[in-house]
């Protein structure tokens, strides 16, 4: 069996090579083609298009930026329907919207292709420990067969029902994410004016009942000035975007998501959007 990934970033770079590590074929595309060179260099097969990629793998994982990305990658001249074969099943994780999740799993079935939407959540820590939670919207019968592909980088699956249903579970996600991030960063800029020991503060309220992953996973960063992206503010404020449509879809009033939604859009527009989302932070530390 042959596995083909297609979006080399922060959190498909180190899937893909957990995939390769198991065993797998593996083929590889990405629009900057320099970031395929490790998984080259470590076995992989390089694929000129997502068109080809197609044509030479059995399972197809996509992990891209935006919606308009995925439809280019699936429905582009060169895309991945063009040179699909009756039998592949694609998956893609990238956050979208539920509608689109639909579309793909229609046109799929034209062809006789499957159509999976799996957004993941753990962020890059996640992706390189191989402990993702992936959030399935699918057949049952195609999940079953790409199930060990996903598991080399899982720590948990969730099929929560047919097509879209996987987006819909990762809009949960993210508002639940909204949050946290939130109260990190007011807690953070709190500590600090009062004079606390960062370090341990996070430590101690870590382990108590204001835990969560958001603080784990990026309070040491911040102490540490760390922005770099585990998940980048531009694709979090497409996310809050996300979330907030499909709730006014559903006549559904999202204050806190809301909130969230306005902040990240202030940091990016204050030219953060390359930054990871800890750098909320910057919103009140203004000397970072």
């Amino acid at each position: 069996m042959k596995v083909g990934f297609i979006g080399l970033g922060v959190m498909g770079q180190s899937m893909a090579g957990h995939i390769l590590e198991a065993g797998y074929d593996l083929v590889v595309y990405n629009r900057t083609k320099s970031k395929a060179n490790d998984l080259v260099d470590r076995g992989a097969e390089w694929a000129n298009s997502p068109k080809q990629v197609a044509e030479l793998a059995d399972i197809v994982i996509t992990i891209v930026g935006y919606p308009k990305d995925i439809e280019e990658v699936y429905l582009g001249e060169e895309g991945l329907f063009s040179g699909a074969k009756a039998g592949n099943i694609f998956i893609d994780m990238t956050t979208s919207t539920p509608s689109l999740a639909i579309e793909l799993a229609e046109k799929g079935k034209e062809l006789n292709v499957g159509v999976i939407d799996a957004p993941v959540t753990g962020g890059d820590i996640g992706a390189k420990e191989g402990r993702l939670a992936v959030l399935v919207g699918a057949e049952a019968d195609d999940l079953e067969k790409v199930a060990p592909v996903i598991e080399t980088f899982a720590a948990k699956v969730a099929h929560f029902g047919s097509h879209g249903a996987g987006q819909h579970a990762k809009v949960v996600n993210q508002i639940m994410v909204a949050g946290t991030m939130l109260g990190l960063a007011e807690m953070m800029a709190y500590a600090k004016q009062a004079d606390l020991n960062l370090d341990e503060v996070v430590a101690t309220i870590g382990s108590g009942a204001a835990s969560n992953r958001s603080l784990e996973n990026y309070g040491p960063r911040v102490i540490k000035d760390d922005y770099s992206p585990g998940f980048f503010v531009k694709h979090f404020v497409k996310d809050l975007k996300i979330a907030l449509d499909e709730a006014e879809q559903a006549s559904l009033e999202l204050p806190m998501t809301e909130l969230a939604y306005k902040l990240y859009s202030q940091l990016a527009e204050q030219g953060h959007e390359n930054d990871g989302t800890q750098a909320i932070v910057k919103l009140w530390w203004d000397d970072n």
